[in-house]
């Protein structure tokens, strides 16, 4: 019997156990560290198989999985760059293990040999205890393929991770943190993950524009519905609540630069939870994001501070809608480079004495599509840069990848085993400062440092611009002037 069910009695609240916190509920058929939604139980395997050959008839997956299926030979070399693996020991938490969870269905249901195999007395049958298993093993792995740089046959075990929680959405297996967040960014009254409805959304940008008025003596703006304009602003939608200094960083940057760009009101969020469960999920957000910006009449996508917002829509936009003639997608990291190497944005050379360092987002930095632009910069503004070891495309998952960031009830797995490798990058560097430009990765890290006892500040990239950037003069509110405009005020 799976290990991880054992002992287990059915209660009505969860409690924490090793490696993770076990949540019951009286009677359910499926039992996992993370909380549910109401599950309907009723032929789980057979609705399982279902949506599995669903998906198989209507995607490209089949071909990667018939290969995946047939390489028997499960040599583990990805276990060591796991950093979950590295702090359990576990034969679960072995990515070519987990994977195998997925590819046995598959290889009974699927393939001849599996069919041929099941009337010559195959023991295996898929039912409810396997399915647990997998729903609680796939939640297990933070999707970050730091383990596909090691498989000798090049088995993206991240993608397995993928399509197995897209089976498993499929039959109402999806922690509900994930589920209720993007309801309501699909079907909810406010569009967005966080609920934030548009007229607060703007009075959060008039509040900044006030706030860096006071703090930084920096006049910016946040536009809002301009139509026609170049770059339509996608952040994660949970910055507006949360990071402040980040989007005051980016408008300062966009004023600076004399960019054409606008936030739209009908569609203001980056966040894009079907990367982590659901390719059905996936391409509604991003065609969401495509008809804004055709709403609006701009031309292209520009995507805030976050990894995975970056990546779903980099890689998804173009394969849903409309191939080379979808809207280019530009991570703000990158206009900002690119921006600054043309010499049209100034920064102040080492304006920020305390040690930095810097952590690679998995979903941007994986591929090698952004690494080096950050650094350029941080190394420009910033006295004491070191690195973390390893970095870039090797780099350690800050250990809430793969949307687990989202789900709190598993906080003491994300942090002190999937967030112990990074915990242990942090604390080898001595920095004071992580930049961590990713709002998941943000609220990770942080949590990271708060339960391995780091002290250290945890922000984005362009709050350190905020304090570096050498504004034209037509931005600056002379002290004079700014204490005139508050005396008026009070």
């Amino acid at each position: 019997m799976f290990h991880a069910l054992e002992s287990i009695e059915f209660r009505d609240t969860w409690v924490p156990q090793p490696g993770g916190l076990q949540h019951e509920v009286e009677h359910m058929a499926i039992a996992c560290s993370y909380y549910l939604e109401d599950l309907d139980g009723r032929e789980l395997p057979r609705r399982f198989l279902d949506a599995f050959a669903a998906i198989l008839a209507h995607s490209n997956y089949a071909p990667v999985l018939d290969v995946a299926a047939r390489m028997k030979a499960r040599c583990g070399r990805c276990a060591d760059t796991c950093p979950v693996y590295q702090v359990t020991r576990e034969k679960r938490d072995i990515p070519c293990e987990r994977s195998e969870l997925l590819l046995r269905v598959y290889r009974r249901y699927f393939t001849l040999g599996g069919n041929l195999r099941s009337r010559l007395g195959d023991t295996f049958d898929l039912d409810d205890a396997y399915i647990n298993r997998m729903a609680e093993e796939y939640y297990r792995c933070t999707a970050c393929r730091r383990c596909k740089l090691e498989c000798p046959l090049g088995v993206d075990h991240g993608l397995i991770t993928h399509l197995a929680r897209w089976i498993l959405a499929e039959v109402g297996i999806t922690p509900k943190a994930l589920v209720v967040a993007t309801r309501e960014q699909l079907d909810g009254k406010t569009h967005n993950t966080s609920g934030i409805p548009a007229p607060a959304m703007m009075d959060t940008c008039e509040f900044l524009v006030e706030d860096c008025a006071d703090e930084h003596q920096l006049k910016i703006d946040f536009p809002v519905d301009v139509a026609g304009a170049e770059y339509v602003f996608f952040p994660a939608v949970s910055d507006y609540l949360l990071e402040p200094d980040t989007l005051m960083g980016n408008a300062a940057v966009m004023m600076a630069t004399g960019a054409s760009w606008t936030i739209g009101t009908h569609n203001f969020d980056g966040i894009n939870y079907g990367l982590f469960y659901s390719d059905r999920l996936l391409d509604r957000i991003v065609s969401n994001e495509v008809a804004e910006v055709k709403r609006l009449g701009g031309r292209k996508i520009l995507i805030g501070e976050c990894g995975h917002a970056s990546r779903s829509a980099k890689a998804f936009v173009p394969t849903f809608c409309g191939g080379e003639a979808a809207p280019p997608v530009i991570n703000i990291m990158e206009y900002t480079h690119a921006q600054w190497k043309a010499g049209k944005l100034r920064l102040k050379p080492d304006v920020i004495k305390q040690r930095v360092t810097y952590h690679d987002p998995c979903n941007i930095a994986r591929s090698g599509w952004i690494t080096e632009q950050p650094r350029d910069i941080l190394k420009h503004i910033c006295t004491d840069f070191v690195e973390m070891t390893p970095n870039r495309t090797e780099n350690y998952c800050c250990g809430g990848g793969g949307g687990t960031v989202s789900i709190d009830e598993i906080r003491e797995f994300r942090t002190l085993i999937g967030g112990k490798a990074k915990a242990d990058q942090i604390r080898a560097t001595g920095a004071e400062i992580v930049v961590s430009p990713c709002a998941n990765c943000k609220k990770q890290v942080a949590e990271v440092c708060q339960d391995h006892d780091l002290d250290v500040r945890v922000c984005g990239l362009h709050d350190l611009i905020l304090e570096a950037i050498d504004a034209p003069e037509f931005m600056i509110i002379p002290q004079d002037a700014e204490t005139a405009t508050t005396a008026e005020e009070t």
